[in-house]
């Protein structure tokens, strides 16, 4: 037999001021408290168990409202649900559908792109390029930077930023900066597809290039991509010997990167694991090279007299080879940049560019064949075809080639050299 419900009345409702509960019936029940307040709660009873759960109070929910919401509750203990659990699974939906609803920055979206994108950078400096050039880019106190180029972005609505918004924050840079803006304008296009997978931003992407931004800005020259401010390679030698008498940890890493021809990346990176003092190889994994695959490094006397150096003085079992201030962090991104730049003081050159210096040292003052001297670089030679059938990384060769080239920076003559071109076979 169903149990009576609607016992209650509005006016007794209204009335009723005995502390306690009293019944509308199917487990619905007014609950008086010592004060006077008033609520509404539903109770049921399984596996000889009862429960209660509040409804809401009085009269802010009123008797109609409250046998509304307790039909709804038997409804859900009818089909062995538990009306508990459904209440809060609902106010769960409600704050993400209110979340939804929250106006979501620039700033806000860029956090979340690289949030998610966090365990798939290839290295530190990779990561601090997205977060420089995205304004995401913090001092130690917590506040953004200020030299970011997003930061007329950071609190705008992402829904509201037209095209014209973006061309602000390129066109200063376009033609000074072209690479900085060119991956600039993709990472911003990044943010703002990202916003638009998650119904955050409606309408066109304003940083989009093919057919949109391509008619607005000016088509960059191509031989401005890839190129690094380089030392001229006589000036090396005499800039070595300057560095050396630098006793800093970036000043191992900038000797240490110069010697071994490495990407700065590499370098940052490099972990004890991967050196082989035995045999004076310094392998560095597919994950952390430029063209993913992996790449080894024959190490030369004075590569391996740094190496020792700072394993004898590592304060910490971290693995980095070149930790910076931070325990388990590697050397900050800019560090031989900023050691080479303004502590050393020559006119502007890059770190990336002394693999310039290498390659033009090797073409001009010795006989090495070139796909070596592009394997020590890891550049790739050839098609694929070509690619598929060099299996060796010719090692040997490269070994000969870095010993040359750590010969020179020394003030050495290569073994090379005294040989003139006519004197070598066909």
């Amino acid at each position: 037999m169903a149990r009576p419900t609607n016992k209650l009345s509005a006016l007794a409702v209204k009335s009723e001021n005995r502390p306690g509960r009293h019944g509308d019936g199917g487990g619905l029940y007014l609950q008086v408290g010592p004060t006077g307040a008033k609520s509404w709660v539903y109770m049921w009873r399984r596996d000889n168990k009862r429960t209660a759960m509040g409804l809401g109070s009085y009269p802010a929910v009123s008797l109609a409202d409250a046998r509304e919401k307790a039909t709804n509750c038997r409804r859900i203990v009818a089909a062995g649900g538990n009306p508990l659990a459904e209440s809060r699974k609902g106010a769960e939906q409600e704050e993400e559908a209110e979340q939804e609803k929250k106006v979501r920055t620039f700033g806000d979206v860029a956090d979340e792109l690289l949030a998610a994108m966090e365990t798939g950078w290839k290295n530190a400096k990779h990561r601090d390029q997205w977060y420089m050039t995205l304004s995401r880019r913090r001092d130690d106190d917590g506040n953004l930077v200020k030299d970011g180029y997003c930061l007329d972005l950071i609190n705008m609505d992402v829904d509201l930023i037209g095209t014209d918004d973006v061309l602000k924050v390129l066109q200063p840079i376009w033609l000074t900066k072209a690479e900085t803006a060119s991956r600039l304008r993709g990472r911003i296009e990044r943010v703002f597809a990202y916003a638009k997978t998650r119904h955050w931003r409606t309408g066109e992407n304003p940083a989009l290039w093919r057919g949109h931004l391509s008619n607005l800005l000016q088509k960059r020259k191509k031989l401005q991509r890839g190129h690094h401010p380089a030392m001229p390679y006589a000036d090396v030698p005499a800039f070595m010997v300057r560095l050396r008498d630098r006793p800093a940890i970036s000043a191992r890493a900038l000797e240490f990167t110069i010697i071994t021809v490495a990407r700065s990346g590499e370098t940052y990176s490099a972990r004890w694991p991967e050196i082989d003092f035995e045999h004076a190889i310094w392998t560095i994994p597919p994950e952390r090279m430029k063209g993913e695959r992996e790449h080894r490094v024959p190490l030369v006397k004075r590569a391996l007299d740094i190496l020792r150096e700072l394993h004898k003085k590592r304060l910490f079992d971290d693995g980095l080879i070149f930790p910076g201030q931070k325990l388990g962090a590697p050397l900050s991104s800019n560090a031989m940049d900023a050691l080479l730049q303004e502590r050393m003081k020559p006119p502007q050159f890059t770190v990336h560019g002394f693999r310039s210096s290498f390659r033009d040292w090797a073409g001009d003052l010795t006989f090495h064949q070139r796909e070596v001297v592009e394997a020590a670089l890891a550049h790739k030679v050839g098609d694929e075809t070509e690619q598929a059938y060099r299996r060796s990384d010719a090692l040997a060769k490269r070994r000969r080639l870095m010993e040359d080239w750590a010969g020179y920076l020394d003030g050495k003559t290569a073994k090379v050299l005294t040989f003139a071109p006519e004197a070598i076979p066909a």
